[in-house]
């Protein structure tokens, strides 16, 4: 028997809405990790570039107003509620709303497409965190699955790198480089996550809707010790190497990410795009689903999914479905100082 739900809770990484919040969010980030200050400094020099403030949470206020009309809409009419792990609203304050509104059980949908341990495991253990602090009156949470193959999340991909692509002045349209992008991780990590597989079945799902045949999978936004491993190649290390094979044309795809927060804007729009300029490639850069409706009725779906008693579960490509609840052993903490720093 399927269980009941009487709320949906959006959650997500957060972001500083201001430059006061800069550093205290950081140190949210990175608490318990030994990370030099010299580092921190520089990653609050990337939001203070912007102003002291990530377009994260206005991103997530959008995706939970367009979850709220489509759910009215469509049904089923749940609330939803929206809580993050390291800045306001956070999680715990957000758990003790729901439970002050009567809520008892809630499905959550985390904005991580791919199985890694920052991008679900460490949900699943903020959440256990948040309720343990809450008390017996804290409301179940139970997470939706991994979305990185389902057809809401790959049809809005490939209309924005179409949309990309078009932005290529022909006739070097046919030519120009598709490389899609991704968080980089401690190769560790990657082992013991479908982390990998997960990236590069959805960038060929892309490509091959798209009618491209060659595409390039990269990294960003590497932060750890440079004697750890992460897996490579970095982005810029690639713009290099396509500038040097006679490339003049890339189209970036960060399908790593579902909207255009802080490591897209810092590390594409300014970081990747300054090395394209002094290299002399045309780097053209595709939008994330941000809230595009298809991705917004995936959300319902993925609901509608999990309240059903027995679910036909919506996915492209050959690996399937991910499973409702990881397996046990499925992407395990980093060592102590590893990790995604911010």
């Amino acid at each position: 028997m399927a269980a009941r739900y009487d709320a949906l809770l959006v959650l997500s990484f957060g972001g500083p809405e201001g430059p006061d919040d800069v550093m205290p969010f950081l140190e949210n980030v990175l608490r318990g990790r030994n990370v030099p200050q010299a580092r921190l400094r520089e990653v609050a020099g990337h939001y203070h570039r912007f102003g002291g403030r990530s377009p994260l949470n206005d991103q997530c206020r959008a995706l939970v107003a367009a979850l709220r009309d489509e759910l009215e809409r469509h049904g089923p009419r749940l609330p939803v509620y929206w809580g993050n792990r390291n800045w306001k609203p956070f999680l715990a304050d957000t758990l003790r709303q729901m439970a002050d509104d009567g809520v008892s059980r809630s499905l959550a949908f985390v904005s991580s497409a791919f199985g890694s341990y920052s991008g679900c495991r460490q949900y699943l253990e903020d959440v256990s965190l948040a309720r343990a602090a809450l008390g017996a009156r804290a409301p179940a949470v139970d997470k939706l699955r991994r979305f990185s193959n389902h057809p809401g999340y790959v049809e809005p991909l490939v209309e924005r790198v179409a949309a990309a692509l078009e932005r290529v002045p022909e006739p070097g349209r046919g030519a120009a480089r598709l490389v899609f992008s991704a968080h980089s991780i401690p190769c560790a990590q990657a082992a013991s996550s479908p982390y990998l597989d997960e990236l590069r079945e959805t960038a060929s799902l892309v490509a091959s809707a798209l009618g491209r045949a060659e595409w390039n999978l990269v990294y960003q936004s590497r932060s750890g010790p440079p004697g750890q491993p992460w897996l490579e190649p970095d982005i810029l290390d690639h713009l290099r190497a396509a500038a040097a094979e006679g490339a003049r044309d890339v189209v970036v795809a960060p399908i790593g990410f579902v909207s255009d927060h802080m490591e897209v804007l810092y590390d594409l729009d300014f970081e990747a795009r300054g090395r394209a300029l002094e290299l002399g490639l045309n780097l053209v850069r595709a939008a994330t689903v941000g809230t595009h409706p298809r991705f917004v009725r995936m959300v319902r779906e993925l609901v509608e999914e999990r309240l059903a008693g027995e679910p036909v579960r919506a996915h492209l490509g050959s690996r399937g479905a991910a499973p409702d609840a990881c397996p046990p052993d499925c992407c395990p903490p980093p060592a102590r100082g590893g990790g995604r720093p911010a």
